[in-house]
């Protein structure tokens, strides 16, 4: 339903939630005894408790320090007429992973064991085992991170599981992924629990280096999330202050005469009397800077985050996170199917081309957050959990956009227009719920409830000429004066309010988990348009989750489970001026988890049936804009093996097959086509050795092969995208905490296609790619 209210209608229910959770916190916090400890026998139920968040130290000998009772902020002393605080001495509740103790993979937020996670929160939003969760999720580690050395966040993605990355091959601006067929980068990127939502050209770019792991939640989320895709989201874990001294850094070059330094500092605070046993920190950035494959193409970037834990108590942890990044570099080629997939009367475009003119093109991205995760265990059965971040990105380029041939290919001459955008963005998150831990007879429940807050407010500022000159691909000539475009198309403030109320009760009979999870979203969204009428709608809907798993005395857990999703769209039609309707989806999912007894491994295996409603795709009319279809479905199966296999050797791999078709169209000629840029066969295959004993011992090598099945350049599929299979290599030496390492992404420097989005927008994949880097810890 589409109304014309008061922009701001949500505003004082959203401020007032505010406060009322912010009060909440400084209740639970300064309060620390005020709620006084139940002992630990006094668990009704019996069933695991979330960990307290005192992070694991990176080294793995390392020991935690004991943790002083809670005591009063002024005295220091108990408070009188309180029961005596318990300490981290104190004997555990009974099967409590806390983060003092916890082996390395077990807590849900930081370093797993070698490639192996057990746990995660962002299936279920509580410290459950992944064989525990009816949903396909996967989590890449530090680790694996580490052994490929990824360029981008998206490279890092490269062997997961239902993931196509890079689809708009080799971009330095952006991180572009799909999750079982559908764009994720928009709506299924999260940090920390949080959306970071992306509209027009206001994209968020996250290096790396600073990332602790990566889970990959697949399928409908939004019962959990609020607004994100069907096809699923990808969580990003952040790296945060670490018990023990953390000192390290990393320094390295790419075959294209790009470098990078890196640093990474943490530990206990210093004071007077000693490190601190209660206050924590870490700085950790990133800057690099230098050449691309592409001509007058950079790649400069810097960024920085530092954190700072204060855990006064076994059952109380607060976590400050802040960071700062800006990205210096260029537009990428937008070039035609003729002469990239197949060949041009003149042969093909060079991949080292610079379709728009050094002159005039730039881009320009600063992007700062700052945030806080709060966990209070308030009862031995009842946790807190406040998750919040405040998040500013502004992103200004200008560029001569390739729009095909000026008449027939043989001429060789590239049409361009002379493209603009200012897109300047700001989203607040809070996240706030309860997790309570009880038992009905014989059935243990972990329930949770919560209360989501979104604000996202975006100036968008878009403008176009073409009044460009062509350009020779054969011949080029840059230093072509171009003004400001004189078309100005978009110039418009859209201001999104959502709240959501959620509930989940994870209920465990013997080995039988089954999980119901409900949500309900309250969504106004306003655009300020000065060029057309303003709008403003409002929207309701629930989305709902039901799933059941059954983990056998075999290490064998098959699962099913049935969701929906709802998206509320940013964003006008551009055939309609109007905003757009939201998106829905509804999915069934039938799997298997493995974990061997007596093996470090994880297998899954799924089958899924998933269609999505309201669908965006390009306009045909205008690849820059985006029209609503009707419906598309998404049929497929994924495959999964991630172990460390013996000490030393790591392996991972993935299959995922899929039948991805527009299944509801206005038009009824692509009904049973397939999405342009969409390859429904991907597959990869990772292992890295590194000699424990001998004389090649701290010796290793690490190789990969990625395959992507063949894709669309156009809604017809009559224009056909090659698969293309690549080969990756990897080769360290550690010794006396120095670690040298050379990796190769695309070793054979295979000349390929990574997609099309039109038949006039084609995208280079990587060409060979060699990063030497050298680091030291101490």
């Amino acid at each position: 339903m589409t109304t014309h209210s008061d922009p701001t209608r949500l505003a004082a229910s959203s401020t007032l939630a505010l406060a009322s959770a912010v009060s909440i916190v400084a209740f639970a916090f300064l309060g620390n005894g005020a709620i006084a400890q139940q002992s630990s026998g006094g668990s009704a139920s019996g069933s695991e408790l979330p960990p307290v968040v005192v992070r694991v130290p990176n080294s793995p000998t390392a020991t935690a320090p004991s943790q002083p009772s809670r005591r009063s902020a002024s005295s220091g002393a108990s408070r009188p007429g309180q029961r005596a605080a318990r300490t981290a001495a104190a004997p555990a509740r009974p099967s409590a992973p806390g983060r003092q103790n916890v082996q390395a993979g077990q807590d849900p937020r930081g370093p797993i064991n070698g490639y192996v996670a057990t746990r995660s929160l962002t299936g279920t939003k509580t410290n459950t085992p992944l064989m525990e969760i009816p949903q396909s999720i996967s989590v890449i580690g530090r680790e694996e991170i580490r052994d490929q050395n990824p360029g981008n966040f998206a490279e890092a993605l490269r062997y997961a599981p239902g993931v196509s990355a890079q689809t708009f091959g080799a971009d330095t601006r952006n991180d572009w992924f799909k999750i079982r067929g559908f764009d994720a980068q928009d709506v299924g990127l999260f940090l920390d629990g949080l959306q970071l939502s992306s509209f027009a050209f206001a994209t968020w770019k996250f290096p790396p280096f600073g990332i602790e792991r990566i889970d990959i939640l697949r399928g409908p989320s939004a019962v959990l999330y609020g607004g994100s895709g069907p096809g699923g989201l990808v969580n990003i874990i952040s790296k945060t202050p670490p018990l023990t001294p953390l000192n390290y850094v990393e320094t390295g070059v790419n075959s294209f005469g790009n470098a990078y330094l890196s640093f990474d500092f943490g530990g206990p605070v210093a004071t007077s009397t000693g490190p601190s046993n209660e206050l924590f920190y870490r700085l950790l950035g990133t800057v690099k800077g230098g050449d691309t494959q592409t001509a007058f193409t950079p790649d400069n970037n810097y960024f920085v985050a530092p954190s700072v834990t204060y855990k006064p108590d076994i059952d109380t942890t607060l976590t400050i996170l802040a960071s700062a990044s800006r990205n210096d570099t260029r537009v990428q080629n937008f070039l035609p199917y003729v002469g990239t997939v197949v060949n041009a009367p003149f042969g093909r475009i060079p991949t080292g081309l610079f379709a728009s003119d050094p002159s005039v093109d730039s881009f320009r991205r600063e992007q700062e957050m700052i945030g806080y995760q709060f966990e209070k265990n308030l009862t031995d059965d009842l946790t807190f959990r406040q998750n919040a971040r405040f998040a500013h990105d502004d992103v200004q380029f200008q560029t001569l956009l390739g729009n095909g041939y000026a008449g027939n290919p043989a001429s060789a001459l590239l049409s361009r227009f002379n493209d603009f955008a200012h897109d300047s963005a700001n989203q607040a998150d809070l996240d706030s719920s309860l997790e309570y831990r009880f038992a009905t007879g014989l059935v243990q429940h972990k329930a949770l409830v919560g209360v989501d807050l979104k604000s996202y407010e975006i100036s968008d500022l878009q403008a176009f000429d073409f009044a460009t000159p062509a350009l020779n691909l054969l011949n080029p000539v840059y230093g072509v004066p171009q003004g400001f475009p004189s078309t100005v198309f978009a110039d418009q403030t859209i201001t999104q309010k959502q709240a959501g109320l959620y509930a989940q009760d994870q209920l465990k009979l013997g080995r039988l988990t089954l999980v119901l999870s409900g949500r309900n979203d309250w969504v106004n969204t306003y655009d300020n348009n000065r060029l057309l009428p303003s709008e403003s709608r409002d929207d309701s809907k629930f989305s709902g989750r039901a799933g059941l798993i059954y983990n056998t005395d075999l290490g064998i857990a098959p699962y099913i489970s049935y969701a929906t999703s709802y998206n509320p769209i940013i964003g006008t039609n551009a055939t309609t001026g109007q905003l757009f309707l939201p998106e829905t989806g509804v999915q069934t999912e039938a799997g298997v988890k493995i974990e061997p007894a007596g093996f470090d491994g994880y297998f899954g295996a799924s089958v899924f049936d998933l269609k999505r409603q309201n669908v965006l795709t390009t306009d045909p009319n205008n690849a820059l804009q985006s029209i609503q279809t009707g419906e598309v479905t998404s049929r497929g199966i994924e495959l999964e093996a991630v172990a460390n296999v013996m000490p030393g050797l790591k392996v991972t791999g993935a299959f995922t097959n899929f039948n991805i078709f527009v299944s509801k169209d206005l038009n009824p000629a692509l009904i049973g086509t397939v999405p342009t840029n969409t390859p429904s066969e991907i597959a990869s295959l990772w292992g890295d050795y590194t000699f424990q004993t001998g004389q090649l011992a701290g010796f290793g090598f690490g190789a990969g092969v990625r395959y992507n099945g063949i894709s669309y350049a156009d809604t017809a599929n009559s224009l056909v995208v090659p698969a293309y299979v690549l080969g990756d290599l990897a080769v360290h030496y550690e010794v006396n905490n120095w670690r040298f390492a050379l990796n190769v992404t695309n070793i054979t420097d295979k000349i390929y296609v990574g997609s099309c989005q039109t038949a006039t927008a084609c995208f280079y994949g990587d060409r060979r790619r060699a990063v030497a880097s050298v680091s030291y810890k101490w």
